[in-house]
């Protein structure tokens, strides 16, 4: 059974795809079409980043998610702004983007599955 902020968040996220969610380390894992794209940790939503869309979250000023607060290890998921969990089309500005985030990072896993096989 999901959370309120994950059922809201998969109902607002429809128009993508078939959103799917996951438990994952006391929280959510994402995926849309079984790309996994975004988290849910401790009441936080981020999506992923990579070089091509990372420069909207820093200039928004948005931090990277660092799952351990005691360490300065940070993932490559950022939390998208607070106005976007009300706004359909501002939260899928955000999501989009990081769905190809996504796809381009199950790429580059399988070009180096292929290569090292």
């Amino acid at each position: 059974m999901l959370d309120d902020l994950a059922g809201h968040i998969c109902e607002m996220l429809a128009p993508m795809g078939d959103i799917t969610v996951r438990r994952m380390f006391g929280g959510y894992c994402l995926y849309c079409d079984r790309v996994p794209f975004a988290l849910i940790s401790d009441g936080v939503f981020y999506v992923k980043a990579d070089d091509q869309n990372r420069p909207a979250f820093l200039d928004a000023g948005l931090e990277p998610f660092r799952p351990f607060s005691d360490k300065p290890t940070a993932l490559s998921y950022y939390p998208v702004p607070e106005s976007a969990l009300d706004d359909r089309a501002e939260l899928l500005s955000w999501t989009r983007p990081a769905f190809d985030a996504g796809l381009r990072a199950a790429a580059k896993k399988r070009a180096r599955a292929k290569k090292a096989s």
